[in-house]
């Protein structure tokens, strides 16, 4: 058969159907959220990136365990997703009520805030899993007798955005952390982790013309 493709738009794909997977079981418990045609925009938009650029074909690997450290890595990277979204949103409302306008979201604000941190609650355990994988398994995942760690700009920004998110959740448990000030930390988490992987391939594989 074909051989199997990947790259930082199929990853940014498959992130954004963990989005929509997301919002279609979290409106089943808050149907009064407003964001029906955002995600299918945002559907769209992943369908047609992935058909742009559709990656590049996988090395062969014996390791069974890189397609679950991959798995744990992309769906952290749809929890995030979904907390930034929710951050979005959350900031959108809060400028709608000072402005005197309706809240365009449907949700409250402090609901919208709180599903934000579980969303980030969920990615964080999810990424720590993901950065367990690769220590415990870094021989076989990278093939080299006796690294568990493979000190490259993946390596560095994913601990960095680790750090920042769990600094985030400490700040919100033992500091109280809300609004603004945790909408800032989230966003530069986020942006670590985007470094981490699909910013990195895309520089390489769109503007470069290369492989990792």
């Amino acid at each position: 058969g074909e051989t199997p493709r990947f790259g930082f738009a199929p990853a940014l794909s498959v992130t954004v159907w963990w989005v929509l997977t997301a919002y279609a079981v979290e409106s089943q418990y808050f149907p009064q959220l407003k964001a029906r045609w955002a995600m299918a925009a945002l559907g769209s938009a992943a369908v047609a990136l992935a058909w742009v650029f559709p990656g590049q074909a996988l090395q062969v690997t014996a390791s069974i365990w890189l397609p679950l450290h991959w798995a744990l890595g992309i769906a952290s990277y749809g929890m995030f997703a979904a907390a930034v979204i929710h951050a979005a949103l959350m900031t959108s409302a809060e400028i709608e009520i000072r402005q005197g306008n309706e809240n365009q979201s449907g949700l409250p604000l402090l609901t919208l805030e709180r599903l934000m941190f579980r969303f980030v609650m969920l990615g964080f355990v999810l990424l720590t899993l993901t950065l367990i994988a690769g220590f415990a398994f870094g021989e076989q995942l990278y093939g080299a007798a006796g690294a568990h760690w493979k000190w490259d700009h993946k390596t560095v920004f994913s601990i960095l955005s680790w750090l920042t998110f769990g600094a985030l959740l400490l700040g919100r448990h033992q500091l109280g952390w809300r609004g603004r000030r945790a909408v800032r930390v989230l966003y530069a988490g986020a942006a670590l982790l985007l470094l981490a992987y699909a910013g990195s391939r895309f520089v390489l594989e769109v503007i470069l013309g290369r492989s990792l």
